[in-house]
Order: structure tokens, then sequence, then C-alpha cells
């Protein structure tokens, strides 16, 4: 949003100042209209409702040329729903004069900007403890966009930062010389760095966006952030900033010795070749599947399809009675016929039977070996599965045991889950593991599937989330879900330690 802004920015200006004489204050009203008015457009674009994958919830999303986009990602990331707050900071910088505050009564009494800078500060406090860009709906429908950022938010997190910042720019102001310490100074001076640097940063690290770093992982993250950002802000912007970049360069330049120069160049011709060479060989290698669509491609060999679980089966006719009854002696014989009745279609029950999304897909394999029947699909969601079973209850397909692992995909709505629970009533056991991974709606299925795990009753809940933290050495994928050799095993283990198989 930031580089779009220093982009674009200027052509803006350009537009508002094409005349001779320009009004500040018109410039500004006009400013402070656009962004209300960008805040409208947020609060009405906003979607309220529920959020899963497109196929679960298409109303917040935005489908365009077959792709879908996320409603909140797009409100929340896109450079025209988060102006409101660019162009307040624009018309404030226009008004709101430092040298010319000085001279005023404000320059005589900096104990009012405090106690507006300290207002501003408690306002960002609760802003951040209450306000997120996502959160788990009150009425157990699974995730939501938070609506008091969508509503209102933006706005008021933007003139919050400017209650403080009018105060931090005065010189006699308590509260900019308590933000002036030392270490506040240098985090603030360099702040942009190491805003830029930490994700690609933290990506090399992770590998996939959204996993968890650990502890050791995010301290040579940040030790590796704030090393990139000093040096950037020491050779790179400070000198941008005084005009001296091509000056101070060309010192330095000179300063080292010829062979360290030729050095230099050899290795940048080396690095040249390498990437070169490296993006040919990427552009031309064989396409392999990844560690994920390996796992998920062995699983899909080793599943029940929905069609042979229900399967075809002849309706059983009950034959007609067409016996003829009596009617008198010298009356004719009239043969009366009953309807033909179509039996249920039945099944021989399926002992035990794991019905899941592609995570039970990668343990197909190992499941299958123990006995099971597993019926498992990618992208599955919890609640598009529930005909599904309902066909299976009606099929008389359940058996004595039911493992489900489901929510992986999308958000459990209560009312979804009551209905779950009314058709495996009659299981006498159904197995169900939570959800494990960096998705959004991970904390709500969970805590709705603890709510249901009752001693006495049909439902045992594994805590999947907590235990798979115990499965040691190449037990998951790259993105912390997927199972991989050890991982699947030992998902089929916490399996059988309740079931028995």
């Amino acid at each position: 949003v930031e580089e779009q802004f220093y982009l674009v920015w200027p052509l803006v200006m350009i537009a508002v100042t094409r005349k001779q004489v320009v009004r500040v204050g018109r410039v500004v009203l006009i400013f402070v209209g656009s962004a209300l008015a960008v805040t409208l457009l947020v609060a009405l674009l906003h979607h309220s409702g529920p959020i899963g994958e497109c196929s679960a919830t298409p109303d917040a999303y935005w489908q365009i040329g077959g792709r879908c986009f996320s409603i909140a990602d797009v409100l929340y990331l896109s450079t025209p729903t988060r102006a409101s707050g660019l162009l307040l900071g624009a018309a404030f910088a226009m008004v709101w004069r430092p040298n010319a505050v000085m001279r005023g009564k404000l320059g005589r009494r900096p104990g009012r900007l405090d106690a507006v800078a300290i207002i501003g500060l408690a306002a960002l406090a609760i802003l951040i403890v209450k306000v997120s860009y996502l959160k788990a709906d009150p009425s157990g429908a699974g995730i939501v966009a938070d609506g008091a950022l969508m509503r209102g938010g933006f706005l008021w997190t933007a003139l919050a930062t400017l209650a403080v910042l009018g105060a931090l720019v005065h010189r006699r102001s308590y509260v900019g010389r308590v933000l002036a310490i030392p270490p506040l100074l240098w985090l603030g001076t360099r702040s942009y760095g190491l805003y830029l640097y930490h994700w690609p940063i933290y990506q090399i690290i992770r590998r996939v966006a959204g996993v968890p770093l650990s502890v050791v992982e995010f301290v040579v993250a940040m030790v590796l952030t704030c090393v990139t950002a000093e040096v950037s802000y020491r050779y790179l912007e400070m000198p941008i900033r005084r005009g001296s970049f091509k000056v101070e360069t060309a010192a330095r330049a000179q300063a080292w010795p010829m062979q360290t120069q030729r050095i230099i160049g050899m290795l940048g011709l080396v690095g040249a070749v390498v990437v070169g060479f490296s993006g040919f060989r990427v552009a031309t290698a064989d396409l392999e599947l990844n560690q994920i669509e390996a796992s998920i491609a062995a699983g899909e060999e080793e599943v029940t399809s929905v069609e042979e679980l229900l399967g075809e089966v002849t309706p059983t006719i009950t034959q007609p009675d067409a016996e003829p009854a009596p009617v008198g002696a010298d009356e004719p014989v009239v043969a009366t016929t009953t309807p033909a009745a179509v039996a249920a279609p039945q099944r021989d029950p399926v002992q035990f039977l794991a019905i899941g999304d592609s995570v039970m897909l990668g343990a197909a394999g190992v499941l299958r070996e123990r006995g099971y029947t597993v019926n498992a699909e990618k992208n599955r969601q919890f609640k598009g599965t529930l005909e599904f079973l309902q066909q299976l209850k009606d099929a008389g397909t359940f058996g004595d045991v039911l493992v489900v692992h489901l929510g992986t995909n999308g958000p459990i709505a209560r009312d979804d889950l009551d209905t779950f629970l009314e058709i495996v009533s009659e299981v006498p056991l159904v197995v169900i593991l939570n959800v494990r991974g960096e998705v959004a709606w991970r904390s709500s299925n969970n805590e709705l599937l603890a709510s249901i795990d009752a001693e006495g009753d049909n439902i045992v809940v594994i805590d999947w989330l907590a235990e798979s933290n115990n499965c040691a050495r190449a037990c998951f994928s790259d993105d912390g879900i997927h199972l991989l050799g050890n991982g699947q095993v030992f998902y089929a283990d916490l399996i059988r330690n309740i079931t028995g198989t």
C-alpha cells in the first residue's frame, strides 16, 4: 500500500494543485471528505457473515474470471480501501506545521497536546486489544471479519495516531521526550526497514506463510531483520535522504583496494550467471509433485468412493397378492392388486468407517491396512458432508466405529454440528479429530468440538492440535497440516488408541 502511495501521490498532488493559486483549506477538505467516503465504502462492502472456503461460503467472496477473492482480504489489503489513513495523514501534514504551532498558544501550553497524545495512546491500546482482522462469530457460525474494524476501525486508528503525532512534533511535549528514549528512537528511525525486511526473512525461514516460528527461529529472524534494517538505514536510506548516495557510494568504492574491487566484480558476475542458470533450470525442469500433492495422490488410491459406499442397490419388490377373493357364487372373480412396495436400499454395515478431508487422505493407506474403509476428499467441508452422512445412515452403512476428521477447510456452525450429532446418534462409537494448522477458524472449530466431548456418550474427541505435537521427525509437510510418513502412522495410532483398531 505505502509503495503505491509513493507512486500515486505525486500525481494526486499535481491534480489538486494544477491551478496557480491553491487554497490549502480546500485541499484539506477534499482529502478529509475522501477519507470519510472511503470509510463509508468499506462499511457498505463489508461482509458480516462467516468466512470459509469459497465453495462453502460463496457470499464472502467476489468471483472474477473463475477465481475467488475474499471480500475481507480485499478490504483489508487493497490500497483504495485503506486510503483513509493516508488521506487524513496528508491533510494533517498540510495544516499541522510544528514551527507555526510553537509560535501560537499551543507553543506555550504543551500540556494540552500531552493530554491529547495520552488519549490517542489509550485509544490505540484499546483498538489493539479489542479490534482484530478476523474473529470467532459469537453465534458459533465460524470466523467473521471484525465489524468494528471494517465499520470505522481504520478511521479511528488514523485519528488516534494523528493525536499522538501532533504532540510528538512539539518540541516541548513531555510525551515526545518519553517516546524519544534511545531504544524507542532507534526503533522508530529503523521502523520502515524493519517493516519491509521482516516479511521476506520470515518467509525464507518458515517457507510457507502462516506456519508459526519456533522460539529459536523467531530469535534468528529478528536478529537478521534488525541487522538488515540497520545496514539499510546507514548505507541506503540516510544517504538517499541527504542526497549524497552517489557521492558516498563512489567514495567507498575508491577507498577499496583494486584487488577487492576485482573480487567483488567477479562474485557479481558469478552470481548473475548462477541466477540466470537457475532460472533456466526452473523453467525447463520436469514438473514434480510436492510433498502435499504426493501424499494426497497416494491416499486417493486407497479410498472408497461415495458411489461404492452407497452402492447401486436393486430395489426389493414386494409382489402383490393376486389371489381373488370370492364375492358370490354367480359373480365373476376379479383379481385385486396391491401397489408394489419398494424397500429402502440396505447394505451390510461397514464396521470401521473413516470420513475426512485431505488430512485423513494422507493417512488413508495406513488406515486401510488396519481395517478401515476410508472416504476422504480434498477441500471437503463439514457442512457439505452432512447430506452424504445422512445417506450412509439411511442405507444402513454405519457399523460399530465411525471416525470423522473435518473442519480444516472452513468454519463449523453450531447448527450443522447438532445435525451431525443427530445423524450419528445410533453409532456405538464416533471418534472426531479437531483441527491443526494456522487457519483462521481453528480456535472456533476446536472450541465447538470440545463442547461435545462428554463422558458417557458415544462421542470421543481427539485433540489432534495438541497430540500432534508429540509426533517426532518427518510428520508434516511444510504447511504444518498435511501428513508425511511418520505423521501418517502417528495419526492412525492415535485413532487405534481409542477404537482398538
